[in-house]
């Protein structure tokens, strides 16, 4: 049975009758821009999080697109926004392609996604207004629901979660990169609160990723270095206060995707600048220290979109 990090125990709920993981152990990402290409692209690829490896082809998104906003409960994983307002779903245990689900209030990209096992939030985007979260309930279908509005307006930030608290970090508006760090309660539609400061610089086009206790944020661009930054850093999701440094990145780039299976989180692609990456990387989200390689995705893609169905939302 693959071991990786310790983490063989999380399949203990989530195992057939061999003793191999089921469905909600994948990792999925979604869309995004082939770097090589130089365009959008619809695929759909999985990766076991339980075991070293590439991921394989999963099927393709209703088209091309980058800048999506992604969540997921253990059965189902959801695509929002990017070249558009479309909301398009996958059933996480059957390869296939994806299926329309509804309709965002209006065009989202760059857009942040963040769920419990109930309801997916979708914050930001550089098309309308800044501010604007949505949410849906992820066993059904339908268009979204107004939630409320982010404390700071802005695009290109990041989403993750506990299984009763969202969380959006960083991210970028007219006045260049942000450090905000605010939070809502998932089930309670509302406003964002303040939550802290990401630590060194602001920075837009991070990605988070969470166990059921602590969130972490990597990469990202930084305004003040004119560049992509290879940092890691920690919150503690049901305080409020700055981010803590965890570690580093491989290398330094933004526009990275991550997700998790509450106990390891995983790290893709991502655009260093003129270095493109089909890296995955990983880490224990428990302990600190940097990133390990993991594998490699299909193709160098940035602005995709990543789901895992045991994710840091979903209650142990």
């Amino acid at each position: 049975m693959p071991n990786y990090n310790g983490v063989w125990s999380l399949s203990t709920q989530y195992q057939n009758r061999t003793g191999w993981p089921q469905a909600p152990i994948r990792g999925i990402f979604g869309g995004g821009r082939n770097l090589d290409a130089g365009a959008n692209q619809n695929v759909i690829e999985f990766f076991n999080t339980l075991s070293l490896g590439n991921t394989t082809d999963f099927g393709d998104l209703l088209g091309a697109s980058s800048g999506l906003g992604a969540c997921a409960s253990t059965t189902r994983g959801v695509f929002a926004g990017g070249s558009g307002n479309v909301i398009q779903y996958i059933t996480i245990a059957s390869v296939g392609n994806a299926t329309d689900f509804g309709d965002l209030a209006a065009n989202k990209n760059s857009n942040a996604g963040f769920s419990s096992a109930v309801r997916g939030v979708f914050s930001g985007d550089v098309n309308n207004s800044y501010d604007t979260m949505e949410y849906i309930t992820i066993a059904n279908t339908g268009n979204s629901t107004d939630f409320g509005n982010l404390s700071v307006g802005r695009y290109g930030l990041t989403g993750l979660a506990s299984p009763t608290r969202g969380v959006n970090a960083g991210g970028q508006n007219d006045n260049g990169s942000l450090n905000v760090i605010d939070y809502v309660t998932i089930a309670s539609a509302g406003n964002a609160t303040d939550f802290g400061n990401l630590t060194n610089d602001p920075r837009s086009g991070p990605c988070g990723l969470s166990s059921n206790t602590r969130g972490i944020v990597a990469g990202g661009y930084s305004d003040s270095g004119s560049a992509a930054v290879n940092v890691i850093q920690y919150i503690t999701i049901a305080s409020t206060g700055n981010a803590s440094d965890f570690g580093d990145l491989g290398a330094a780039k933004n526009s990275l995707a991550g997700t998790s299976n509450s106990i390891s989180g995983f790290f893709a692609g991502g655009d260093g600048g003129g270095t493109n990456f089909n890296v995955i990387e990983s880490v224990v989200i428990a302990t600190t220290g940097n990133a390990t390689d993991f594998g490699d995705m299909l193709a160098a893609t940035n602005g995709h979109g990543a789901i895992c169905g045991s994710h840091g939302g979903i209650a142990a």
